[in-house]
């Protein structure tokens, strides 16, 4: 009688231990890790980010938590391979990270249930892409953190697998500037003696087709970034790495709606309704309609243009609302 009375304390105990890890464990499976370009276009070797939006969808019934570092370096991981299978090298940057004395510093994530959790990453901060080729690409997610030896039981999310095609590096333009290419035909786009009404169609009609090359093909974010006064000092103040990954944010913030978002806001329709313009600079007033629900919002938009080499950019603009209808 002893001897079952011990069994059955034995059952209750283990029970007692091991039935919220079995039910974790359960959860996790029901916890999705995805990736997907953020901005896909055509890739470059050694030149340009390549930004990777990174999404873990909470499809359990349950709270998700998870812990994310403030150095991505030490929650998530990228393994890119040859079309042969092999990896390639870890980008050096990556390397110093982890092999450093330092303290992680990190946060708790709260996914609910039904809910979803999502950040960008630049491949090149975790994998060396020097060549050009067809590669493969996956993400793994470290919910506790990445450690330095295998921890066992320590969980590991993987995603979905992405193509990614480098090219060899982009035919460089004046001022050793890479010249930007149409993701539909790899054709180089290059900017044409267009009017100021007819920049300012290219650009709105390139962002109602969601094609990021030919948007930023006429605008001009130095001239935007000095828009902002702070952005503006910062600028002022950064050598030209600095200018150079400045202008890399800025247009990622745009393509996200971050900053400027009006801007990059697709109508549903547009109509251009004047165009001034002298010797170097213009203007252009455009009315834009946004549906929104069973409503459509009407705004007045006017576009600052300047003409460099004889090219008109847009450089500032700014936004009237005129109601609905």
């Amino acid at each position: 009688m002893k001897q079952k009375t011990t069994i059955f304390c034995l059952f209750v105990i283990f029970g007692t231990v091991l039935a919220p890890l079995l039910h974790a464990a359960s959860e996790e499976g029901k916890v999705s890790f995805s990736i997907r370009y953020f901005d896909k276009r055509i890739y470059f070797a050694e030149t340009d980010p390549i930004y990777v939006q990174v999404t873990i969808a909470n499809n359990s019934p349950l709270t998700y938590r998870f812990k994310l570092a403030d150095e991505r370096a030490f929650s998530i991981d990228f393994d890119i391979r040859s079309v042969s299978n092999r990896p390639l090298e870890p980008a050096d940057a990556l390397i110093r990270k982890r092999s450093s004395n330092q303290q992680v510093f990190f946060r708790e994530i709260s996914v609910e249930s039904g809910e979803s959790f999502s950040f960008v990453e630049d491949l090149r901060n975790f994998v060396n892409l020097k060549q050009a080729g067809s590669f493969t690409v996956q993400a793994r997610a470290y919910p506790e953190l990445y450690r330095t030896a295998p921890s066992d039981g320590a969980p590991v999310l993987e995603s979905n697998r992405l193509s990614l095609n480098l090219k060899p590096p982009a035919i460089k333009g004046p001022g050793g500037i890479p010249l930007a290419m149409d993701v539909e035909t790899n054709a180089i786009l290059v900017r044409e003696k267009l009017s100021p009404d007819q920049v300012v169609e290219y650009l709105i009609t390139a962002r109602q087709k969601s094609q990021w090359e030919k948007f930023f093909l006429y605008l001009d974010l130095e001239s935007m970034i000095a828009r902002d006064a702070v952005r503006a000092r910062r600028w002022i103040s950064e050598g030209e790495e600095g200018r150079r990954k400045m202008l890399e944010q800025y247009r990622l913030e745009l393509q996200s709606t971050v900053t400027d978002g009006d801007i990059a806001t697709i109508p549903a329709e547009f109509t251009v309704e004047k165009t001034e313009y002298y010797n170097l600079e213009g203007t252009v007033t455009v009315l834009e309609k946004f549906r929104t629900g069973n409503y459509t919002e009407r705004k007045r938009y006017t576009y600052f243009l300047r003409r460099k080499d004889d090219v008109w950019m847009v450089v500032n603009y700014s936004v009237a609302n005129l109601g609905t209808e």
